[in-house]
């Protein structure tokens, strides 16, 4: 925790938008504070909104907000260190191994990228965790417990982000084969399945007051938009070359040890010798990722950036227990299946980068690209401009060769070994990652409004309108066309806007390099 502290110590309000702006205000009104209207932008759901209120009953002040918001991911992201240990543990490593192995893990890109923003990926990481953990003694025990845990959890997830429908519905899968294959109590499986409805329907009507509060106008329509790419050749094209892209930027974000994983759990699936618990956990994992990896490709707008063709973010969530079965199956190999895993994993990461680099083809050059998309890419490649998958793979390779290596090793040395040359790749990340200095003192780019009402011009770019909608936290601000509310005591407006009407005066804030200047209503009462 005490590193992700660190990494984010300079942080004192939203940098990715409008997500983190998103939850924020979403747990703003939760709490009881003022709402804003986000109509017709994705709809950033309840679940892990809910979990922010308690910070909002200590403070209102942004500032203070965003810094417990941090320290809420980083414990978050703490938590899978304790989960993956008993995982691994269920997993037959031993003790020490186990707490070697979580270790280095607990240090994944995916625990320190998104511990320290205000987004939903601070959480599902342990999140998923625990819910394999939980289908692993559901399977493995028939416990009624780990039912209840997997079902809250699962269910939990759906609320939280789309991705956590994928999981709910591999979860209810997985109960209804079990019991059709009445290798599950009745009792159990009901008890589950029953736990996990209503949970679902809580967090249903969550999300429908919220979206009733916060999106009036309506949410953007993304289911519309995922039944337009599943029902034609384009759209199916689209999904599948997205779906790859993605799993490319896993397994090279793992640097090889996703491809290991991903190999060795479709082996552990289809032999029937392995042990029950263990191949119901692999191939939830395996249906888990491709479910997320195809359904988010499918739902994904076309906002011509080059993440709509090759992204790391929404499989962050299962790159954590990918980590983990990496590093189990070349701990467990005899010497040449260790080869034959590293060679599986080079050809996956170069078959999938291969074929999302020709779909996107050009694209991957001219349309835009977002460098907080590709963290991974941007230290394994050096390049922090662009994506040069070329660079971020032969690194990616660089690195499993040596994963591979030390594979090689007498079994009693490996595990050590491996954990401590994962820990060493990560930690050269997050030094990566790490800010270089601390921001200049004084004011951003930003409005600093006084108290009173405040009106915003809709022509006003959304990146100042959003971030604004977070700083003002007393009251909702008001949107309006041509001529400012009457009883508002600040008009924020573009930069072109030119003179003000009467009573309004100027400012002199903002300007054109920000898109924005501010005018005054003398006769408001704030």
């Amino acid at each position: 925790m005490a590193i992700r502290l660190w990494l984010f110590r300079y942080h004192a309000g939203p940098v990715a938008n409008p997500d983190e702006t998103g939850y924020l205000i979403a747990a703003r009104w939760l709490a009881g504070g003022p709402g804003a209207d986000f109509s017709g932008s994705t709809l950033y759901q309840g679940g892990y909104a809910l979990l922010l209120v308690p910070v909002y009953w200590v403070t209102s002040d942004p500032a203070v907000v965003y810094r417990l918001v941090v320290a809420v991911g980083s414990m978050a992201a703490a938590g899978a260190f304790p989960l993956a240990y008993l995982l691994l543990r269920r997993l037959e490593m031993g003790r020490r191994a186990a707490l070697a192995v979580a270790f280095a893990a607990g240090l994944a890109p995916a625990l320190l990228l998104f511990s320290g923003l205000a987004l939903v990926d601070a959480i599902l990481p342990t999140l998923v965790l625990g819910w394999l953990l939980a289908v692993h003694d559901l399977a493995g025990k028939g416990s009624a417990w780990a039912g209840a845990a997997g079902a809250g959890l699962s269910a939990f997830a759906m609320a939280v982000h789309l991705r956590g429908m994928v999981i709910l519905a591999v979860f209810v899968l997985l109960v209804a084969v079990l019991l059709v294959a009445k290798r599950l109590p009745r009792r159990a499986g009901l008890a589950a399945l029953a736990v996990a409805g209503a949970v679902a329907l809580a967090g249903m009507s969550l999300n429908g007051a919220l979206s009733a509060e916060l999106y009036p106008g309506g949410p953007r329509d993304l289911a519309g938009l995922l039944i337009s790419r599943l029902t034609s050749l384009d759209g199916q094209a689209w999904a599948v070359s997205g779906a790859i892209g993605q799993l490319w930027y896993l397994i090279a974000g793992t640097w090889g040890l996703a491809g290991v994983g991903l190999a060795s759990a479709a082996v552990a699936v289809a032999r029937r010798s392995t042990p029950h618990g263990h191949r119901i956990v692999a191939a939830t994992l395996l249906l888990t990722t491709l479910g997320i990896a195809y359904a988010s490709s499918a739902a994904l707008p076309d906002e011509h950036r080059v993440g709509n063709y090759v992204y790391g973010r929404y499989l962050a969530c299962v790159a954590v227990a990918w980590i983990l079965a990496g590093v189990i199956a070349l701990a467990r190999a005899r010497r040449v299946t260790v080869l034959r895993h590293g060679l599986t994993a080079a050809t996956l990461l170069a078959a999938t980068g291969g074929l999302a680099a020709w779909y996107a083809a050009d694209r991957l050059r001219t349309y835009a690209f977002i460098a907080f998309d590709f963290p991974e890419a941007s230290y394994l490649s050096g390049v922090r401009d662009a994506l040069d998958m070329t660079a971020t793979s032969t690194a990616a390779l660089i690195l499993l060769a040596c994963l591979t290596a030390v594979s090689l090793l007498p079994r009693r040395h490996r595990l050590p070994a491996l954990a401590a040359v994962l820990a060493a790749i990560n930690i050269a990340f997050a030094a990566d990652l790490a800010p270089k200095s601390a921001p200049a003192p004084g004011k951003d780019w930003l409005p600093y409004p006084p108290p009173g009402r405040v009106a915003v011009d809709r022509q006003v770019k959304w990146h100042v309108r959003v971030p604004l909608t977070y700083r003002v936290w007393w009251t909702r601000l008001e949107m309006y066309d041509s001529t400012p509310p009457s009883g508002a005591c600040t008009a924020i407006v573009p930069a072109e806007a030119g003179p003000p009407p009467t009573p309004w005066i100027p400012t002199g804030e903002g300007g054109v390099r920000m898109g924005w200047v501010s005018w005054s209503n003398p006769s408001c009462r704030s």
